[in-house]
């Protein structure tokens, strides 16, 4: 079963950012995604749907659970981000590495539970295999607009054209 299929299967609602456009550009100067080779560089994805964002900070306004459901959001932006570069969820033959970025108080040591929010679902939409790749999580004390939760991702493509 390929990744489009699972997420039919699975009900996902991605953003269709080639009809709503790219939210990232209204935080600065950025290109959504720069593919070389085989590899997708997208630039960062928050946990945002429209102009609505999963604000506040783990360990004083949101709990662990929150920001694993803030990091879940910022994962189908992932997929739409994606879909977006090119074209289909299928051309995608692994998940190369995460580099996360949640919105904590000092105290806080459980940012990595947080980012499991968006590895879990790369790995239901692409499989363990193909789904988890490396992934490091980082405790800051702000992210543009106030959301909670940024990610960086790179995709290895399949060995087709690109868009």
């Amino acid at each position: 079963m390929g990744a489009e299929d699972r997420v039919a299967r699975l009900g996902l609602k991605i953003p269709d950012f080639a009809a709503v456009g790219y939210y990232g550009q209204g935080y600065g100067s950025m290109k959504p995604h720069h593919i070389t080779g085989r590899l997708l560089f997208l630039s960062g994805h928050v946990a945002q749907r429209g102009t609505e964002v999963v604000a506040g900070r783990l360990g004083a306004d949101l709990s662990v659970a929150q920001g694993y459901d803030a990091a879940r959001l910022t994962g189908l932006n992932v997929l739409g981000g994606i879909r977006h570069a090119v074209g289909s969820l299928d051309r995608v033959s692994a998940i190369v590495r995460s580099l996360n970025f949640v919105v904590c108080t000092p105290e806080c040591t459980e940012v990595n539970r947080v980012s499991s929010g968006l590895t879990d679902l790369l790995a239901e939409v692409f499989g363990e295999a193909a789904g988890l790749g490396g992934r490091a999580t980082i405790g800051v004390m702000a992210l543009a607009g106030g959301v909670c939760f940024e990610t960086w991702v790179t995709v290895e493509l399949d060995g087709a054209a690109t868009q």
